[in-house]
């Protein structure tokens, strides 16, 4: 049966919409998991060791003498942000400086010249000597052998880095590498109070050693130390990556939505072309049973074939994604497992015993007496009923893939909604095209007429096609409208270089520097590093929140400022701000998207310790930030008495034009402990991000149009029968296959301009909510969106039911009357 179905090419759609369902899913399926894969594979190397412990401030020596008693190897790094200069030029490096036995697990490669393959090396820097990434060596213009000097010592460059097993991918790192001994550091003068530095101690050797290690750090509860293990390697690229395979597992799943559409389509006509089938058998005494078996087995087997085709067209097209997002893990992809094959294959069955089983098991159903007369049908019409299996199993799926039951709740109830939203307005939509059937030529008025005759068919098209057209639009024309928006949001000449780690002996000395360059003098911003340890009397712990941010703000360090007066780039939205009076009192004023996130309010207490100090203060006022501005901003500012005995540093942000860039080398080497910050620089590599991202999801998103092409030509294959009736009589009444064929690319273009349409208003609700309830940006009202998505969808639309409708054409009218 099934060798005689596929050439008669009953089969066929419903098979490339199986195999454009599968390929869909277990394209990001190998991709996540050769990504997941390399984490595993490496999870020595991504954290360097067996176990890191990382503080802000430096470690005891108790750490380092009870790793020394059980017999661990040990090695410590020093990490922090500074300025590298080489002649006239200078360059934001992310300086790492390393001990002895750095590093315990993985390997560090070099080379002697840039692009040269690396080597394998267990050394590290000699003391007066680094070794410099090839990117940071581009940008100076140096090669090894030259001279490059950071802070206040002067360095020799004597190899190109070119791995560390520590590091993560390019997406998180947004300075290039020197790596320098540990020795050298004092000498840099460089870490000062308030600089940014990440202290490390790696420690490796038996598991019962490093067990009974990991015990004693935790009985020291030092919330500046975290502790990692090989589970907690990289946990940035961990979270990011799991958000990436959720967001690109669910806008694959959008595909097999519409396959499914488009799988129950094509099965209708196959039911009602096997009714004279069934009748026989059934007359040659075939059970029910037997029935029942035959097409259970034609379907899986069917179903088998569609899914591993699927999945390996799934495996050629997770390489584009690899290029597009490969770079979030610096190191070289393995093979993928066959893990993905039996999502693959579970998804094809799912969509086809889901969505194309149950109307055929009605075939059992007919009735004997169809041999004698054919105008009896099944016993009982199909109606949803049927597909309500298949719905149940595509909620699972959808809550599988968002690996949170409520987050899938709610994609399940949203999805829902939608369709039910695009339905009506598509249903609407459509009945006002009868308005419009009395205008127009024969053609017009034939395709309408088409249009509205089969409203139902006609709703699930225009739905599904809208589908996949506003995902694109989405994700092209609104995505870089919305990045414009954020991009003009700036003033002319917001600030674009951010200064820290300014000493208060040196702030006389830059405010005359400025003057003498005859350039405004910056303003300048105390800040005071601190952890906040309790609120209102309660000591705070990460897990003590369910949401990730909170989590993320109980574990960090807050910047911590003071101030007399109100910031003139806020806002004050609660509460009330300090006077001269209150300048000795404890008080704080919160940013209201910390304060929320925090469940924290006017009258609080939050205590805050600042190395072997505390402190405690109450909030009095909340704030709105326009982070846009791009000037200076605090979560968290004080008033100016609560800081006044804490070790501060200061910072400030300024505006440099290109004219005046040369002044960064003068200001560098004048005050070489300032780590000056190219903003700019840092909003073009997130705008490079954001796009890589989208460009990822666009491309996943092919999938959604084809499949929901696919349920257009499904339509037409469903309906073929009853068009090709239509149109042997027409034509026997006279009607040219010119003139049909015009209708019918009427009624195809004109589904298509709806779809466009309807395409364009979603996109456009869901840019301006994007633009004004997540990104706070202006948004624009682009018409482009509207001219493109209705081009798209009529000349996409009408070139396929162009295509489909050939074959109802070519039948000779004379024999589609013998077959009725």
């Amino acid at each position: 049966m099934l060798r005689r179905d596929w050439r008669a090419g009953e089969l066929r759609l419903l098979f490339v919409a199986l195999v454009v369902a599968v390929a869909s899913v277990t394209s990001v399926g190998f991709f996540t998991d050769r990504i997941a894969q390399a984490l595993q594979r490496q999870a020595n190397d991504l954290l360097g060791a067996d176990l890191l412990l990382v503080a802000s401030q430096p470690l005891t020596d108790s750490y380092l003498e009870t790793a020394r008693k059980l017999g661990l190897q040990r090695a410590t790094t020093i990490n922090f942000l500074s300025m590298v200069l080489a002649g006239d030029k200078n360059q934001l490096s992310d300086i790492k400086a390393v001990s002895p036995g750095y590093p315990l697990r993985g390997q560090l490669q070099i080379a002697d010249r840039v692009f040269a393959a690396g080597n394998i090396t267990r050394a590290i820097p000699a003391p007066g000597t680094a070794w410099v990434d090839a990117s940071l060596l581009n940008q100076l213009g140096l090669k090894v052998g030259d001279k490059i000097t950071a802070g206040a010592v002067e360095l020799i460059v004597t190899a190109v880095l070119v791995q560390e097993p520590d590091r993560g991918g390019d997406f998180f790192n947004i300075a290039p590498r020197l790596m320098m001994n540990v020795q050298d550091v004092p000498k840099t003068g460089l870490i000062q109070v308030g600089s940014r530095v990440k202290y490390r101690l790696l420690v490796a050797g038996e598991a019962a050693a490093v067990n009974k290690f990991r015990d004693y750090a935790q009985a020291r509860p030092d919330p500046a130390v975290n502790l990692q293990s090989i589970d907690d390697a990289r946990p940035e690229v961990r979270s990011a990556l799991q958000r990436a395979e959720q967001f690109l597992g669910l806008a694959a799943l959008v595909s097999v939505l519409l396959a499914s559409v488009a799988v129950a389509s094509s099965v209708r006509r196959f039911t009602l072309r096997h009714l004279d089938n069934c009748a026989v058998m059934r007359c040659l005494g075939a059970t029910q049973a037997t029935i029942t078996r035959l097409y259970t087995l034609q379907m899986l087997y069917l179903g088998i074939l569609a899914s591993l085709i699927g999945c390996a067209l799934g495996y050629l097209a997770q390489m584009m994604l690899v290029n597009l997002l490969g770079g979030l893990v610096a190191a070289e992809l393995p093979l993928p497992s066959l893990r993905p094959v039996g999502f693959g294959l579970l998804t094809g069955l799912i969509t086809l015993l889901g969505f194309a089983l149950p109307p055929l098991l009605a075939l059992k159903n007919v009735s004997t007496l169809r041999v004698l007369r054919r105008e009896i049908g099944l016993a009982q019409p199909q109606s949803l009923s049927v597909y309500v299996l298949g719905l149940v199993l595509l909620a699972g799926l959808i809550l599988w893939q968002a690996g949170d039951i409520k987050l899938g709740v709610y994609l399940v109830l949203g999805t829902l909604a939608a369709l039910a939203l695009f339905s009506v307005v598509a249903y609407g939509l459509v009945r006002l095209l009868n308005l419009l059937r009395a205008r127009g030529g024969v053609a017009w008025r034939f395709g309408l007429a088409n249009i509205a005759r089969r409203a139902s068919s006609s709703v699930t098209q225009i739905v599904a096609l809208a589908i996949g057209i506003m995902a694109l639009l989405l994700l092209t024309l609104v995505r870089g409208d919305l990045l414009e928006s954020w991009q003009g949001s700036l003033p002319p000449e917001a600030p674009n270089r951010f200064i820290i780690n300014i000493q208060p002996e040196q702030l006389s000395e830059l405010q005359a520097f400025f003057q003498h360059h005859a350039m405004p003098k910056p303003q300048l911003y105390p800040l005071v590093r601190a952890r906040l340890i309790m609120i209102n009397g309660k000591p705070t712990a990460p897990e003590d929140y369910q949401d990730e941010r909170a989590e993320r703000l109980a574990e960090r360090e807050f910047n911590v400022s003071w101030a007399h007066d109100f910031p003139s780039h806020n806002q004050l939205v609660a509460g009330q701000w300090w006077d001269a009076n209150d300048a000795d009192k404890n008080l704080l004023s919160l940013e209201q998207g910390v304060a929320k996130t925090l469940g924290l309010k006017l009258g609080d207490t939050m205590t805050y310790s600042v190395g072997d100090a505390q402190f405690t203060a109450t909030v009095t006022n909340l704030r709105k930030v326009d982070w846009d501005s791009m000037r200076v901003n605090f979560f968290v500012i004080a008033t100016p008495g609560v800081l006044a005995n804490y070790p501060a540093s200061y910072i400030t942000s300024l505006y440099v034009p290109e004219t005046k860039s040369t002044l960064l080398n003068e200001l560098v080497q004048a005050f070489p402990n300032f780590t000056v910050i190219d903003v700019a620089a840092i909003m073009t590599q997130v705008r490079r991000i954001i796009e890589r991202v989208s460009l990822a999801v666009e491309y996943v998103f092919l999938f959604t149009v084809a499949a929901g092409f696919l349920v257009l030509y499904a339509a037409i294959q469903s309906t073929q029968d009853e068009r090709m009736h239509e149109s042997a009589i027409l034509r026997t009444l006279g009607a040219s296959r010119r003139r049909l064929l015009q209708g019918l690319i009427t009624e195809f273009a004109v589904l298509g301009l709806l779809s466009g349409l309807l395409a364009a208003i979603a996109a456009s609700a869901l840019g301006y909510i994007l633009a004004k309830q997540v990104l706070d940006l202006p948004y624009t009202f682009n018409p482009g969106l509207w001219i493109a998505g209705m081009l798209v969808g009529v000349l996409g639309v009408g070139l396929v039911g162009a295509l489909g409708a050939r074959s109802i054409l070519r039948q000779p009218p004379l024999l589609t009357l013998r077959q009725v």
